[in-house]
């Protein structure tokens, strides 16, 4: 007998008598070896694989798809809150100082000074998004790692800050809410040198159609403007905010015959000029840069502002799901001095 199976029948007991050979495997006519109780053929389908999402790996990271920045508030410098989800209006008192002088007499009673009040208003603006998740819907999100709740939850928030920042650009028509783009207080826009020339901005088809100097030209005339609306009140020192779009914001590296780019000059002749950028500069009417007097004498140019940042209500029990309703309120961009905003629209 072969020497394992000496070893088999002496250690543990098994014997295969008279089968010195292990014939107790068959071959077929096709030669094929064969237990003695196997069918020639197969039962089942036919197979040499495993089902696909054995072999499927599954990255427990998870992937945020990205929305455009808000920037808004960033740009503005300041957001605040103002009254509460109660309030309809707010009033922002305006103090002019009033006066005439007259030639000194000891017994002259002319000349006087005084105060002029106005209070100009703004509406508030309410709005909500709901958020609902079943139970059964938890689980089958669980399975790929992924925590429903907390996913409507965050696109919640995201839902409710999206409309605040485009709110802080545009307000909210029909109301006496207004936006950094469009309030109509804002001085009048002025044109680009290279557009007044006929030409279609700092930009054409998405390539570069002006200079570096062409670019500082229209920039410092943006200066200018704020200069004559602010009639001396703003300084080349003075901390400003450069507000463009992102596609605009590529005019800066524009490079002059000697090397230089625009920021670098900016930076040279406005060293607390700040440039910041977001999306909705590019207007339908046109690449629109503002160039903004952040503070004047202590006074802010102006606020994003509203009454609540977030309001969470009670989480509602259904049969077998819940609900829960978010709600924020805005004033949308209160500029309290529109002089020290100064446009071009058309770059």
């Amino acid at each position: 007998m072969h020497p394992d199976l000496v070893a088999i029948e002496r250690l543990a007991g098994i014997h295969f008598v008279g089968q010195p050979n292990m014939d107790f495997l068959k071959t077929d006519d096709a030669g094929r070896i064969l237990a003695m109780d196997a069918q020639p053929s197969l039962v089942t389908v036919s197979n040499s694989g495993i089902p696909s999402f054995l072999s499927t790996f599954v990255d427990p990271k998870i992937i945020e798809i990205l929305v455009a920045p808000m920037k808004a508030a960033e740009i503005v410098g300041e957001e605040t809150k103002k009254g509460d989800w109660t309030t309809e209006t707010a009033m922002f008192p305006v103090v002019e100082s009033t006066g005439e002088t007259s030639s000194y007499g000891d017994y002259a009673e002319s000349g006087q000074a005084g105060a002029n009040t106005n209070f100009p208003q703004r509406q508030s603006y309410h709005y909500q998004v709901i958020t609902q998740w079943g139970e059964r819907e938890l689980e089958k999100a669980a399975l790929a790692k992924i925590d429903w709740a907390s996913r409507v939850n965050i696109a919640s928030v995201l839902t409710l800050n999206k409309f605040q920042n485009r709110s802080y650009f545009f307000g909210v028509a029909g109301l006496q809410n207004y936006g950094l783009l469009n309030d109509p207080s804002l001085p009048a826009s002025i044109t680009p040198a290279i557009k007044s020339a006929g030409g279609t901005g700092w930009f054409a088809n998405g390539r570069p159609n002006a200079t570096a100097l062409e670019v500082i030209a229209d920039i410092q005339s943006l200066y200018a403007q704020l200069q004559t609306q602010a009639n001396g009140l703003v300084e080349l020192d003075s901390k400003m905010t450069l507000a463009m779009s992102p596609v605009s914001e590529v005019a800066l590296t524009f490079t002059t015959e000697f090397n230089v780019n625009v920021s670098d000059i900016l930076k040279k002749n406005f060293p607390n000029m700040t440039v910041k950028t977001a999306p909705e500069y590019a207007t339908a009417s046109g690449q629109l840069v503002q160039l903004i007097a952040d503070e004047v004498e202590g006074q802010r140019t102006a606020t994003t502002a509203f009454t609540e940042k977030l309001r969470a209500h009670p989480i509602k029990v259904e049969l077998s799901s819940f609900k829960q309703k978010k709600s924020q309120g805005t004033w949308g961009t209160v500029i309290f001095r529109p002089i020290f905003i100064a446009s071009l629209l058309g770059v």
